[in-house]
C-alpha cells in the first residue's frame, strides 16, 4: 500500500466517522414526510358490531353500546369524550364549521393514548323519571355507567316516524398544549333513541 492509498483510506474513514457522529443531529433538523395524522371515534352495538344498536328504549331498562377512540396523530394524545343528550330541536355539532354542540355534557371520559393505540369501553345507559303527557315525553334523568345525571329533555311526538325521539351523542375533544385546554376535534357519533312506555 502506498502513501496515497493510506491517505485516501484515512480520509474515507474520517468522512464515515463524521457522518455517524453528526447523524443524530441531522435527524433532528431534517423532517421527513409523515402519513396522515388523524383520530378515530366509533360507536358499536352491544355485540361489538356495527349493528343491533338500541332504538326503542323503555324507562329504567339498561342498554349498552361500545365507544372507541383511536390515536393516529403521531404522538401521545389526551382526549376528552363528551356525552350529550338532545331532543329533536336542539343543535348537534356542526362538522362543516368544526363547532361542537352548545349543550352541556351529561357525562365525560378522559383518556391518554399513545400513537397507534386504541381505547374501547362498554357504555351502559338507562333513562329515569320518564313521564308521558299526551304528545309530550319528558326525560328527567339518565344513568350512564352507574352515574345518575338529572336532565330535563322534552320530546314531542313525531307523527311521521311514530315516536318520542332523543339523541345520545358523543363528541371527541383533544387537549391543546398551546392554549392549555380541550378543543373540539371535529368528530362525533350519535344514536337516535325512541323513548317508549315501560311494558
Amino acid at each position: 500500500m502506498n502513501f496515497g492509498d493510506v491517505k485516501l483510506l484515512y480520509l474515507a474513514s474520517c468522512l464515515v466517522l463524521g457522518v455517524i457522529i453528526l447523524l443524530p443531529t441531522v435527524m433532528q433538523v431534517i423532517s421527513f414526510p409523515k402519513g396522515e395524522a388523524f383520530s378515530e371515534l366509533w360507536l358499536l352495538g352491544p355485540g361489538r358490531m356495527a349493528e343491533g344498536y338500541p332504538f326503542n328504549v323503555s324507562a329504567g331498562l339498561p342498554y349498552k353500546v361500545y365507544l372507541g377512540v383511536g390515536n393516529h396523530l403521531g404522538e401521545l394524545a389526551y382526549y376528552r369524550v363528551c356525552v350529550k343528550l338532545r331532543n329533536q330541536s336542539e343543535p348537534l355539532p356542526n362538522s362543516t364549521a368544526g363547532v361542537p354542540s352548545p349543550l352541556e355534557p351529561v357525562y365525560e371520559y378522559r383518556l391518554f393514548l399513545v400513537d397507534n393505540a386504541t381505547w374501547e369501553r362498554e357504555v351502559s345507559f338507562s333513562f329515569e323519571r320518564v313521564t308521558f303527557d299526551g304528545n309530550v315525553c319528558r326525560v328527567g334523568g339518565i344513568v350512564i355507567d352507574g352515574h345518575f345525571v338529572a336532565v330535563d329533555k322534552v320530546a314531542v311526538w313525531d307523527a311521521e316516524r311514530s315516536g318520542f325521539f332523543v339523541q345520545l351523542f358523543f363528541e371527541l375533544w383533544l387537549y391543546d398544549a398551546d392554549s392549555s385546554e380541550f378543543v373540539f376535534h371535529n368528530r362525533s357519533v350519535n344514536l337516535w333513541l325512541n323513548v317508549t312506555r315501560a311494558l
